[in-house]
């Protein structure tokens, strides 16, 4: 049995096929499945059942893809002690991050972050909550940047910083006339939210709960991103709510319409999240210095009202 092995049968595992696992392990189709049925014969147990399309995992198989998966990162640790040791910076890091975050905080950090270490190779994948936590604990992803608390035991979530809400009011709405809002001046059905999958929408809903639900819009509209939203709120279909990053690129006219709450603001926590045995600490330190510090200019508002996103379904 080789670690090369387990790493073959963790891909199969993952890819429920030989030939995307051999691509994705950069070896031969016919190499990879020669080593995974060696180990299957030294251990006299199917681990797949190739019968089925995509392949199925037998019983005791999965079994040992979870202990294979063990093994693996407790044979990548040693790399990762090492390199701590050497003060080494560098390799492969895979970050997910969530869509509401992605679009603003990405062009923030990113050029600075490659600059400062230019040994590291960045593999960033936009995915949902739900996903990242799921790739998270597979070993999929080296860490993420989600909204939080996730209050998932097997991850650690260290605060990045604190995003505050902000209203986005159109000329003519009920409250444009408001110089700054209230959390019961908001109707839930009075504001445009994104489409159900994004924690910053159960963030919104989270803070409507409070306010008042009563409207009289003949209309309910969902969208998948902040600029759509914008431009139906422009066309006065009602109003929304933004993530303070996203409104600083805005144009001067639309700032106008930008209405902030009283103090404190309500706000997501956003933090980085990586596993509990995390490896590669050296570089989630170096990425969560340079965010902080990027983000710590664009963010000056000290005390703020955590509206935390829902995890029923946990699809954000």
């Amino acid at each position: 049995m080789t670690i090369t092995q387990l790493q073959y049968v963790l891909a199969v595992a993952e890819f429920r096929n030989f030939t995307v696992a051999a691509e994705k392990s950069f070896v031969t189709q016919p190499t990879l499945s020669m080593q995974v049925q060696k180990l299957e014969d030294e251990l006299d147990v199917q681990i797949f059942d190739r019968s089925k399309k995509p392949i199925g995992i037998t019983d005791a198989g999965q079994k040992i893809v979870d202990q294979a998966r063990n093994i693996v990162n407790e044979a990548s640790r040693i790399r990762d002690i090492v390199d701590q040791e050497k003060g080494f910076i560098g390799g492969t890091f895979t970050l997910g991050i969530i869509p509401t975050v992605m679009p603003t905080l990405l062009p923030m950090f990113l050029k600075n972050f490659v600059s400062r270490y230019p040994k590291v190779r960045l593999v960033i994948r936009e995915q949902n909550t739900e996903a990242l936590i799921e790739n998270l604990k597979e070993g999929h992803l080296d860490a993420a940047i989600a909204a939080t608390p996730l209050g998932v035991e097997s991850l650690t979530e260290r605060p990045l910083y604190y995003e505050p809400f902000v209203a986005y009011v159109p000329e003519g709405h009920r409250l444009s006339a408001k110089e700054k809002l209230a959390p019961e001046d908001l109707a839930l059905q009075d504001i445009l939210l994104l489409q159900d999958g994004h924690c910053f929408r159960d963030g919104v809903i989270n803070l409507c709960k409070s306010g008042d639900s009563d409207s009289n819009e003949p209309f309910e509209l969902e969208s998948g991103s902040f600029e759509t939203l914008i431009r139906l709120s422009d066309e006065g279909l009602g109003m929304t709510l933004l993530p303070y990053l996203h409104t600083l690129d805005l144009d001067p006219k639309r700032k106008k319409r930008l209405r902030f709450f009283t103090e404190p603001p309500p706000a997501r926590e956003v933090s980085l999240i990586y596993h509990r045995k995390e490896l590669k600490f050296q570089i989630s330190e170096a990425l969560k210095e340079v965010i902080s510090g990027v983000v710590r200019g664009a963010i000056r508002f000290q005390d703020v009202q955590i509206i935390s996103p829902t995890l029923n379904g946990a699809k954000k």
